[in-house]
This record gives C-alpha cells, sequence and structure tokens, in this order.
C-alpha cells in the first residue's frame, strides 16, 4: 500500500466537539467530515473482499455441526468418511454435507454479485486430499490420504470460478501420502491438480504450500513434523511451483494462532509450530504474506479456552482484535519478507464453524468494520469463511438465502472502491473512507455505530446518498435497507439497493446501525 507523499494526518478532517457543551445523553457531538480533502492512503486489490469454499465441501465430508442439530444424533451419511475430520479432534463436533452444488442458479448469482474476488478452496482438509489421476475416481483414499477429490469435483470449481469472474487460491496436500521413504514432500499431487486445471482451461492464480502448519498435526502432517521439515519441503514446493507453474502467486504462510490470547492453539505447545520459526527455516520465496485471522473459538469448541459472548459483538476489544493479529505477522513480513503484500486467506466471526450470532446482524459490524480496518492498513485480500457452509457463512447452507453479512459485502462490492482515503479514528463511530466505486470524483464513507443506545452524527457539506443497515434485534437473521427488509425476488432477484437522499448538514447514525453515504460531488482529487 502507498503513502501519498507529504501526507498530513487528520488533514481535511475536522471535528466539532462542541467543546462548550458537555456530552449527554441527549447531546451527542457531531464529527465535521470534508469528503473532498481526505487524503489518500493507498489502494486495495479489485478483489480485495473474497471468500472460502473448503476443500471438504468440495469432496463432501463432514464439516462443522450445525446447532440446531443434536450433538447425540449420528450424521445421516459418511460413516466411512468419519476419520476424515483434523487429527484429535472430537468427532461430535462435526456432520456429514454432500458436496456442494457449484452449478446451483442461485449459488451463481450470488456469488457473481460479488465478483471480482478471489475463491480459496483449502481448509484443514485439503491437507491430506488425494487428487484422482483419471476420471476413475477410487471409492476410498489411498493409504495417507483421507479424503478423494474427483476430476468432476475440480472441474466444477473451475466452471463455477469462471461464472461468477472469480480466481482460484488453494493449497496443496502434505499428509502421508505425498512422501517418499524418507518422509520428503513430492510434488506428484501437486503437478497432477495443475495439469488438470490447465487441461480444461482453468486457471490457478496463487497457492499456499498448506494450510495452518503452525498447526501442522492437526492438519495431518506426518508424525514429528516440525519447522526443519517444514522448510525442505517449502523450500521444494516453491521450486516447483517456479519451474512449472510460474505465474502462480506463492502464499505463506497461512499461520494461525499465535496473536490474541483468544487464539491460544488447541493443542499441545509442543505440536505447535511458531511462524518464526517456520519464515526462518524456509527462506525466501513467497509473492505475498498470507495468515489467517479468528477472534474466539465458538460455542462448539466449549472446553478449549477462547470463548466470546454476543455482549462483546460491538466492543472495542473484540473489533479491534483483528489489527492486533495483522500486527503480529506484518512483524514478521516485516522481518522475513520486507515488502511484500499481506493477505488474510481465512477469517471470520469464530472459528470452528461461527457462533450461533454469525448468521445474524449483529456480526455485521463485525464483518464490515474488519473490512474497513484492513483496507486502512493496506491488506490486499479478506477471504470470509465461507461462502456457504456452517453459521458463518455468507449464505444459508441449506436455502443459500443471503445471511445480513452477505447483503453488507454486496454493498461494498458496489460502493467501496479500490482508492483508500483516510477518515481518522474517531470516538462514537468507526468511520472509513474509499473513493467510490466506478464514480469519478465520488467517495464513499462508512459510518459503523457500535454504541447500542446513543446516535451518533456526521456532519457532511454536501448532499449525500445514505444506505443505512438495521435490524429489529440486533440477533435477527434479517437486516433492512433503509428501513426496508432485504430479499431475494421470485426469481432470485436481487432487490434494487435504493439510497435515501440526505440534504448538505448534519446526519444521525441511530444506535446500533451501519450506514454506507456516498457524496458524488465531492470532487476529491484522489478519486480521479
Amino acid at each position: 500500500m502507498t503513502r501519498s507523499s507529504g501526507f498530513k494526518v487528520g488533514m481535511g478532517i475536522v471535528i466539532a466537539a462542541l467543546a462548550a457543551i458537555p456530552k449527554t445523553a441527549a447531546q451527542t457531538p457531531t464529527l465535521s467530515v470534508d469528503p473532498s480533502r481526505l487524503p489518500r492512503l493507498g489502494t486495495i486489490d479489485e478483489r480485495f473482499q473474497s471468500y472460502n469454499v473448503e476443500m471438504v465441501e468440495v469432496t463432501g465430508g463432514r464439516f462443522w455441526r450445525p446447532y440446531k442439530a443434536s450433538a447425540s444424533a449420528p450424521s445421516a451419511r459418511g460413516a466411512d468418511n468419519a476419520e476424515n475430520i483434523p487429527a484429535g479432534a472430537n468427532p461430535d463436533r462435526y456432520a456429514y454435507r454432500a458436496p456442494i452444488d457449484l452449478s446451483n442458479r442461485r449459488l451463481r448469482i450470488l456469488a457473481a454479485a460479488l465478483a471480482p474476488a478471489y475463491l480459496r478452496v483449502s481448509g484443514t482438509w485439503a491437507n491430506s486430499t488425494y487428487f484422482a489421476e483419471s476420471d476413475a475416481t477410487p471409492p476410498t483414499p489411498p493409504d495417507g490420504f483421507r479424503a478423494v477429490l474427483s476430476r468432476e469435483r475440480w472441474k466444477s470449481v473451475i466452471d463455477f470460478a469462471r461464472a461468477v469472474s472469480a480466481e482460484i487460491v488453494t493449497s496443496m496436500a502434505i499428509s502421508p501420502g505425498v512422501r517418499d521413504a524418507a518422509g520428503r514432500w513430492r510434488s506428484d499431487q501437486a503437478r497432477r491438480l495443475f495439469a488438470y486445471t490447465r487441461s480444461i482451461g482453468g486457471r490457478i492464480a496463487a497457492t499456499e504450500f498448506m494450510n495452518e502448519p503452525t498447526l501442522a498435526a492437526m492438519g495431518r502432517a506426518p508424525k514429528g513434523y516440525d519447522a526443519a521439515a517444514y522448510g525442505r519441503d517449502f523450500k521444494a514446493f516453491v521450486a516447483f511451483i517456479r519451474a512449472s507453474e510460474p505465474d502462480v502467486i506463492v502464499l505463506g504462510p497461512g499461520s494461525i494462532g499465535e496473536a490474541t490470547a483468544s487464539q491460544s492453539p488447541p493443542q499441545s505447545s509442543s505440536d505447535f509450530l511458531r511462524t518464526q520459526d517456520l519464515l526462518a527455516a524456509s527462506g525466501p520465496g513467497i509473492d505475498a504474506f498470507s495468515y489467517h485471522h479468528y477472534g474466539a473459538l465458538s460455542q462448539r469448541c466449549s472446553g478449549i479456552p477462547g470463548q466470546t459472548t454476543p455482549e462483546a459483538a460491538l466492543s472495542e476489544s473484540w473489533l479491534k482484535s483483528t489489527e492486533q493479529t495483522l500486527a503480529f505477522y506484518r512483524s514478521l513480513r516485516d522481518e522475513f519478507a520486507r515488502d511484500k503484500p499481506m493477505w488474510l486467506t481465512e477469517t471470520a466471526e469464530a472459528a470452528c464453524g461461527g457462533n450461533p450470532w454469525a448468521s445474524t446482524f449483529l456480526d455485521t459490524f463485525r464483518y464490515l468494520d474488519q473490512l474497513g480496518r484492513l483496507a486502512r492498513a493496506g491488506v490486499q485480500m479478506v477471504a470470509h469463511n465461507t461462502l456457504a457452509a456452517s453459521d458463518y457463512g455468507l449464505l444459508d447452507e441449506t436455502t443459500l438465502r443471503p445471511r445480513p453479512n452477505y447483503w453488507a459485502a454486496l454493498l461494498w462490492r458496489r460502493l467501496m472502491g479500490t482508492t483508500v482515503l483516510d477518515a481518522g479514528v474517531h470516538d462514537g463511530v468507526h468511520l472509513y473512507a474509499h473513493c467510490r466505486r466506478d464514480v469519478r470524483g465520488a467517495v464513499t464513507l462508512l459510518a459503523i455505530n457500535t454504541d447500542r443506545t446513543s446516535a451518533a452524527k456526521l456532519r457532511l457539506p454536501a448532499a449525500s446518498e445514505r444506505y443505512t443497515l438495521s435490524a429489529d434485534d440486533l440477533q435477527s437473521a434479517g437486516v433492512k435497507l433503509n428501513g426496508t427488509v432485504l430479499e431475494l425476488g421470485p426469481n432470485d432477484d436481487l432487490p434494487p439497493l435504493a439510497a435515501v437522499t440526505s440534504p448538505p448538514g448534519s446526519i444521525e447514525i441511530a444506535p446500533a446501525t451501519i450506514a454506507f453515504l456516498t457524496v458524488e460531488g465531492a470532487g476529491n482529487p484522489a478519486c480521479h
């Protein structure tokens, strides 16, 4: 992310604090902003807002069990796939899903509306998934693997990506099945996957070596796998990519679990591999520094430290955890891969499938605030986990109907461009600014009022188009735009996202609401 020369913090931002009047519930200070003078911070990738479809969704298998399902009820199918879960995990937390239908019309319409994006197909299950060598798919995984990815299923990923204008991001299998007698990683499986993808007109844009190497044991790496083994394997992986797939972006390391107390590793410290040690052992080779972030573990993983509550969902301590994780991994990027872009390749409300409120409007504050914070900090890509699986999916996995976070994602896609402006950091409202997408000279402000009882006030010198997201209950599965419930039309048509015009002057942002405000006549020179 480039910085404008001569940048002066706070230029163009005037806070009318009404200093002579004490702050009370009835007298809220007004924040005055002139969008025409907000300085440019830098730019983000056009595919900044992206999403995951887990490898286990593509193959079919056991993923996080819905909360409404009985913990004692057996899975409807998949008894022969019972061991395809993270190593050491409690099987009661998982339930079988049939492979996701990536040809589904509704799914494609909704994903295409978020284009362009990166589609990441990875996850812990990808570490031990076998890619079939022919159209004849083996009925069970070969030794050293836990699942089988058929050519038909991978072709469905390629077809889906093409239909929705997404670029594919993935990771390689690293389990014992891809290793020689000495335990060294071999490129045979990777080579087969890339060759088949090319043969049917597909493309893999970027890849990590493995999913979450800090949790290598949980991810089915060989017994005793350590940083030295990772370094040896990563060097072999990079050599393969440079020789055979030179246009592919090498991401790494894709770590998780080190930045905050709530991300304490779910295994003993002897099983946890530090990112610093992984990078020291692997040496140079990454084109972009990738990492993962979850602010907590969900209720499914009760008994493991690192839980959160709906009461904390609008708190600053919860929302800023994404910056704490970024700061930790950015310091390692600066030490081992200076100037490489940062990619957040997996994130959501909470690990272990998300909490029950991850599917409600309550989590939309985190979703949009995280995008705003990370864009301001220069992160180039943020992949939400998932598009349509478990409680943290943007879409309901059964009906494929949009959840509140999907509608928020759609508004971001339509209104927030790739040029990031500095709206400053303020008390009382979280404010972010971008040049408006596809409208020359225009600016979009994103104002998030996390106060549950007090309104925020924003004064603009020009008329604005306002898009306010709200809900009658914060834990509602529905969301309103300017007072009207958002829902699909009878033919899966997206509703019109109609704005309300606000005249110049003071605008009130109601308690626990989110507003996008676009100023088309802003004339900001950074937006031309």
